[in-house]
């Protein structure tokens, strides 16, 4: 397993690479190859981070890290044809908890009928002071109303509170949380809005880890997360691993049995000559053939600036494994279904 070096660690403090902002307009992306194939990159911009979500009106909405400022939303119906519809807030509705901070690594939810939409707030290096914050709204394309932050670092004695994820499990609601000092998990108040009164945060998994996505699926609770560096361009060395449960609350092992509490870990996706860094999924999401889709980010080495989305079917393997094929990012494949 790869050691992931101090220098390194220390460069992620926080990280949610907020400072690529881009103010080109925003289009429809134009898809290439026959009728029911679909190219990577699926949107040709900067969007890190993804977080996706079926709405009740039948469309995907998907948001991300404000590399386009204020959190940026597109819409689809398909996965594959994605228009910008806003941003999840503007200048004078944006969260201020943390002044001067980014908005990173939103995670999108339904929740007692309203759009839930849990956020890191950081400057880059305040591993102290960054946290995670809520916002609410009656529409999936917003606007959103912040209800302020759920807690900072220092407050709730994680270094690196950031990369929200929201699960519910037997009627009750959990936080996941962390990067690269130990994922954590905490219960939330009946309407997710808060952290419960007396709730105790529990350790995870260990501190290669950020960005945590747990799926269940034919008895185990896999996790999902991101090691390496996310933010180097062509020298970043994200990748998406994962590991296992029979609980959510773990243990959570690898293919070889090793603790995700002491690092261990199954890769996803890696690296290939065209796309590189690879890693921080949304949401795995399940066309209508029954097939499994997540989107995540990486770099493009003909085009480094920014972290671009991509979009592969997961499968699973004989003993329950998830993988992509190749283990790295696709060039084109077939479409999901939605017909």
């Amino acid at each position: 397993m790869r050691t992931i070096l101090l220098s390194i660690t220390l460069l992620l403090s926080c990280v949610g690479c907020s400072g690529c902002n881009d103010s080109k307009e925003h289009e429809e992306q134009p898809k290439t190859g026959t009728e029911n194939m679909y190219s990577n990159p699926i949107i040709d911009r900067s969007l890190p981070d993804p977080t996706i979500i079926k709405a009740e009106d039948g469309n995907f909405y998907l948001y991300a890290t404000e590399d386009t400022r204020n959190i940026p939303i597109y819409k689809s119906q398909n996965l594959v044809d994605w228009t910008f519809v806003g941003t999840a807030f503007t200048e004078a509705s944006r969260p201020t908890f943390e002044p001067n901070g980014g908005l990173w690594a939103p995670d999108i939810n339904y929740i007692n009928g309203q759009y839930v939409l849990y956020y890191s707030m950081s400057v880059w290096g305040g591993e102290w002071t960054c946290g995670i914050g809520v916002a609410t709204s009656d529409k999936p394309e917003g606007p959103f109303t912040d209800q302020g932050k759920l807690f900072r670092s220092n407050e709730m004695e994680v270094q690196n509170s950031i990369d929200p994820f929201y699960i519910e499990e037997n009627g009750k609601k959990y936080l996941f949380w962390g990067s690269f000092r130990g994922i954590y998990m905490i219960e939330l108040s009946d309407d997710g809005l808060t952290v419960k009164e007396g709730a105790e945060k529990m350790q995870i998994a260990g501190t290669a880890f950020e960005a945590t996505y747990i799926y269940r699926k034919n008895g185990y609770y896999y996790l999902f997360a991101s090691i390496g560096s996310c933010c180097e361009g062509v020298n970043s060395t994200y990748q998406l691993v994962t590991g296992r449960s029979q609980s959510l609350f773990g243990p959570y092992l690898d293919k070889t049995g090793k603790d995700m509490m002491d690092n261990g870990y199954s890769l996803v996706i890696g690296s290939n000559q065209r796309f590189v860094g690879n890693g921080h999924c949304s949401e795995i999401v399940q066309d209508k053939a029954g097939n499994d889709w997540v989107f995540y980010h990486g770099v493009d080495v003909k085009k480094p600036q920014g972290r671009v989305l991509l979009l592969d079917q997961i499968q699973w393997d004989n003993d329950g494994w998830p993988y992509v094929d190749n283990t790295s990012p696709s060039l084109s494949a077939e479409k999901p279904v939605f017909n």
